[in-house]
């Protein structure tokens, strides 16, 4: 296996690495190097800057519009379907050291995961305010659309569990197990007064999506008079 020239990518960004070998990290999955010299662990903080950039950016800039609404925004660009798009815009399938023989193109989560490692890279490596520009850059946020009506499972969730004035839900990895470019990850998420569901993925996000669904479904089941939020 022979590690990506990242030299291409490197002349598109906008931030010049000091540290060339975080963002080498950054584009290395789990199956060329292993879980410890992986992305993994820069996916995780990656997840959490985007999370804060883009809450301080609609609190900054909707003013006028409540919890709800503002948490509606986060989610919609927070999702994996906006990383992906942000990956296929930089190309990343092209750069992404891992095992031969893995279809990068149409693996959206390892591209997903790719995106937020790359953006903790940008943190470590520039600090926030590099890591708030690369994210402005591309994720072209628009404040003049309504905050929209469509929502994940874990937001619909979320809803719920607020409007019945419960604690919010809690997610915790059960076990993980099989090959590292290949994974089968199970979590569970637990609701104050309801049975704690299980699901699993090849990731944690789309776990912790299918046991949100299954819950928001017992939630809806056990008390009919609650509507699904829509």
């Amino acid at each position: 296996m022979k590690s990506v020239d990242l030299k291409p990518l490197a002349h598109r960004l906008a931030h010049k690495f000091n540290d060339q070998s975080v963002l080498v990290r950054a584009l290395t999955h789990a199956s060329f190097a292993g879980p410890t010299k992986s992305n993994e662990r820069l996916e995780f903080l990656g997840d959490r800057v985007l999370g804060l950039v883009l809450a301080d950016f609609f609190y900054g800039q909707c003013p006028d519009e409540d919890e709800g609404k503002l948490s509606l925004r986060l989610h919609a660009d927070a999702r994996q379907s906006k990383l992906v798009e942000v990956g296929r815009e930089l190309e990343l399938a092209r750069f992404i050291s891992v095992q031969n023989g893995m279809a990068l193109a149409e693996n959206e989560s390892v591209i997903a995961d790719a995106v937020e490692s790359l953006i903790a890279a940008h943190y470590l490596d520039g600090g926030f305010e590099v890591a708030r520009r690369f994210i402005l850059d591309y994720w072209a946020l628009d404040t003049a659309a309504p905050a929209g009506t469509e929502k994940d499972a874990k937001s619909r969730l979320q809803e719920l569990v607020m409007k019945q004035g419960l604690a919010l839900p809690l997610y915790r990895l059960i076990s993980k197990s099989g090959p590292d470019h290949a994974p089968e990850m199970i979590y569970e998420v637990s609701v104050e007064g309801y049975n704690s569901i299980v699901a699993s993925a090849s990731n944690r996000k789309l776990a912790e999506q299918q046991a949100a669904a299954l819950m928001v479904a017992q939630i809806t089941k056990k008390d009919p008079t609650k509507k699904e939020i829509t």
